[in-house]
């Protein structure tokens, strides 16, 4: 039987089917839950009265109690607007109207008081509000004065009367019928350990708070409830793992300590040796080890990722590394084929543009064993691809692929061996260069165990990093010829967005031009890579760069990832401020790699909005990715950073990653700390949790929705 929570929007009074379809595409309501979880995301001090006198620039919204002394109609055709002079008895200020000016003109008379919001803006040399709501003034408006809510809502929505205002008016009645049927989704010790109020009490509060304490005790409640059980589900997914899934035993290491002792190209850091050290220790466990590698641009995470292939190796087993452009996988393969030839081990490279004559006899050679590393794309997840004994899959650069692929790849193993009565599992080493704020790692890789590099390599510069605006273009052009005459090299990279967009193309090839036009032939060579560029037209001038047979490269964020030229010293990068942080992190990541001091330049225009400037600061400030994620965070929030094949994780209704950092470190140990007690909920105190879980659908991402 169907819970009251699960009744179909168009069943709500003042609804029917014509709003329900909008409210269904608009805003994905579908239920009397979805409704009431539509929480406002801002809300209107209704509490007090300003004094005209007191209006300021400061005032984001303002509510008035005066009179309409003077109404006028000013303007023809499109100018044609309504000015009300309104007063109450010490200063003066202007409302506005330049639409629906025949209701207006019925509504508002003068010598009426009235109570009047709406946000304030200063225009010559005096205040006016635009489109203010307008009310005439009654005793219950005088006093009770409220903390009115905002939701959100769409044009289409509005248009149907489902404006802010029209939620608020379904929500109200909707809330008084919810009660009865509303049950407490957290247990009491709980509640009484977090001074947390009742689920009922917070809906309403959330809703129609009487007062800033009792909605901040609402939201306290709700975002620790959210996240609660975000990370109690993340967590039995990994307790579950360790459980249930075998992975092979990795004990012997000879080709390891070899490597180490005879073939090591550069000293390893602490760090990298702590986190060797870490997935050592998973492999020889029997239980598969899937583990998150962080590491900021130039950390040395490849050569970690290669050691822990050669524990495959030591074991009888084959490894594989994904990675999610052709460009990556072949300086992937590059690197690693170099030292494997040393041990002499087979190494292979599969990508899309593998000839199928090529293919052939390669897929062979992994199916029986000769290979023992393949390095490729997405084009290791095709059926025809088996391994004799998969040990080790390295997937780099992990936000670029869902959870099906990486599943999909571990699969195979389990798939060639389906003899074995308990199926072990090839072991998950997923990399990253793109720091991952802790709260982030909590609830996107949850159920994975996470090293961290923190440690550069010794002897490498810090990137300096400047920020240039356009009418300094000339300084900027003087200073890459210097670089260039000293034989280093330069990228220039555009903010092509999509590959769709045109505008943004134009804005390539002409900023393509005018690179030429300032370094012209044959002083200067320049290459251009862009992702609407054919796979041997993009390697092709990116091998033109890497020989130095060009100086400049102009691309677009095809190389974000990939492209190792040590003799590139300059990364100027067009429109900064349309980058995130992450992103600019991580092209400056791409010069840096040889001796020489390195620089980034960031280009904008002279009109840049605050959290703008925040974000190139933060980049001229600090080169430490982890800072730099923290600050893309709070700016950006989640969504854009991760991506949206992972938006399925989160589902977060009014938790905010960014913001509740603390409030998701305390539900979190929260949700360890009974795990721990009782891993299968079975004790009484438990039992509000589990039935919780039970009464939703199987496909539920958030745990904490009403059900």
């Amino acid at each position: 039987m169907s819970s009251f929570f699960d009744t179909k929007i168009e069943f709500l009074k003042g609804i029917g089917p014509q709003k329900a379809e909008l409210l269904n595409k608009e805003l994905s309501i579908f239920t009397f839950g979805d409704l009431l979880q539509h929480y406002p995301f801002r809300y209107e001090d209704r509490t007090k009265f300003h004094r005209i006198l007191e209006v300021n620039e400061e005032n984001t919204f303002v509510q008035l109690k005066g009179r309409v002394t003077h109404i006028e109609t000013l303007g023809t055709g499109v100018k044609k607007r309504m000015v009300a002079q309104f007063t109450d008895g010490h200063g003066q200020i202007e409302l506005l109207w330049f639409r629906g000016l025949q209701w207006i003109s019925k509504l508002v008379k003068t010598n009426v008081e009235y109570v009047v919001y709406g946000r304030p803006t200063w225009f010559h040399h005096t205040f006016s509000i635009a489109h203010p709501e307008i009310e005439p003034l009654s005793a219950a408006l005088e006093k009770a004065g409220v903390l009115q809510p905002v939701y959100n809502s769409t044009e289409k929505l509005r248009n149907f009367g489902l404006d802010s205002k029209g939620m608020s008016k379904l929500m109200k009645p909707l809330l008084e019928q919810s009660l009865q049927h509303l049950r407490e989704t957290l247990p009491l010790p709980l509640l009484q350990q977090y001074r947390l109020i009742d689920k009922k009490n917070a809906l309403i509060n959330i809703h129609f708070p009487k007062s800033e304490n009792e909605l901040a005790q609402a939201r306290h409640r709700l975002k620790f409830e959210e996240l609660f059980y975000n990370q109690l589900k993340i967590l039995q997914l990994k307790s579950g793992r360790k459980q249930l899934v075998n992975g092979l035993i990795f004990r012997q290491i000879p080709l390891v300590n070899e490597f180490y002792e005879s073939h090591l190209p550069f000293p390893l850091t602490n760090a990298q040796k702590r986190v060797i050290r870490e997935m050592y220790d998973d492999m020889k466990t029997g239980k598969q080890m899937s583990r998150l590698l962080q590491g900021d641009v130039g950390s040395g995470k490849t050569i970690v990722g290669f050691i822990t292939m050669l524990m495959a190796v030591d074991n009888q087993s084959q490894a594989c590394l994904m990675a999610p452009t052709e460009i990556l996988a072949d300086q992937h393969y590059i690197n690693i084929s170099q030292w494997a030839e040393k041990l002499g081990l087979k190494t292979a490279k599969l990508t899309g543009s593998v000839k199928k004559s090529e293919r052939k006899p390669l897929l062979e050679a992994l199916r029986n064993g000769e290979i023992h590393l393949l390095v490729g794309t997405h084009a290791l997840l095709e059926d025809t691809v088996q391994f004799k004994n998969l040990g080790l899959c390295v997937i780099d650069e992990q936000h670029r692929f869902g959870v099906a692929q990486r599943a999909k790849l571990w699969q195979k193993r389990a798939n060639n061996n389906a003899d074995v009565s308990i199926p072990t599992y090839p072991h998950i080493l997923v990399m990253t260069a793109t720091p991952i704020p802790r709260t982030l790692a909590m609830t996107f890789y949850g159920d994975l165990d996470v090293s961290v590099i923190d440690e550069l390599p010794a002897g490498r510069k810090p990137i300096k990093t400047v920020h240039r605006l356009e009418s300094q273009r000339l300084a900027v052009y003087g200073f890459l010829k210097q670089e260039i005459e000293l034989g280093r090299q330069v990228y220039i990279v555009y903010p092509l967005i999509e590959e769709s967009e045109k505008s943004d193309l134009a804005d390539l090839y002409t900023g393509y031009e005018a690179i030429c036009k300032e370094f012209p032939r044959p002083q200067y060579q320049v290459s251009i890579v862009h992702g609407r560029m054919s796979a041997p037209e993009k390697e092709a001038e990116m091998q033109r760069f890497i020989k130095n047979q060009a100086q400049i490269m102009v691309a677009t964020t095809v190389i974000e990832v990939g492209v190792n030229v040590p003799n590139a010293s300059v990364m100027l990068i067009e429109n900064a401020e349309r980058f995130g942080l992450a992103q600019l992190h991580q092209l400056r990541g791409r010069v840096g790699r040889g001796a020489d001091q390195s620089y980034c330049i960031l280009m904008t225009g002279n009109k840049l909005s605050h959290d703008t400037r925040e974000k190139l600061s933060t980049m001229v400030r600090t080169n430490n990715g982890f800072e730099i994620a923290e600050v893309d965070l709070k700016l950006r929030g989640p969504g854009d950073l991760m991506g949206t094949q992972q938006s399925g994780v989160l589902d977060l209704l009014i938790a905010d990653l960014g913001k509740d950092q603390d409030t998701l470190k305390i539900a979190r140990e929260a949700a360890a700390h009974i795990l721990e007690i009782d891993p299968t909920l079975s004790l009484p105190q438990y039992q509000i949790i589990r039935k919780q879980i039970e009464s939703l659908k199987k496909d539920t991402v958030n745990w904490s929705r009403i059900s």
